[in-house]
């Protein structure tokens, strides 16, 4: 399995926005569905630091997320810059893949 880490901070304001598109069942979700191999993703808000939030997004393999990269990289590009208006910032944690 392959799972890509990202965490946020999103703009206080827009909270409401980012947990819709960045939930299980969001936009991101919808459209990395589109693609061969997508398991699922998690949003997790900390417990500490309520302004903080992980999402946890899992694969099959690298392979399949690269080939959704690949074949749906405009709409990925599109998603993300309509996106940016919710968060104030955003960090890759961490991206493995497990034997």
């Amino acid at each position: 399995m392959y799972r890509i880490v990202w965490e946020f901070e999103p703009d206080p304001a827009r909270v409401v926005e980012f947990e819709r598109d960045y939930g299980s069942e969001g936009a991101w979700a919808s459209l990395f569905r589109r693609g061969a191999g997508y398991l699922g993703t998690e949003l997790f808000r900390s417990a500490t630091d309520p302004g903080r939030y992980l999402t946890v997004d899992r694969w099959t393999s690298r392979a399949a997320y690269d080939a959704f990269r690949g074949t749906f990289g405009a709409d990925y590009a599109a998603l993300d810059a309509q996106c940016e208006a919710w968060t104030r910032t955003e960090r890759l944690v961490a991206a493995a893949e497990e034997p």
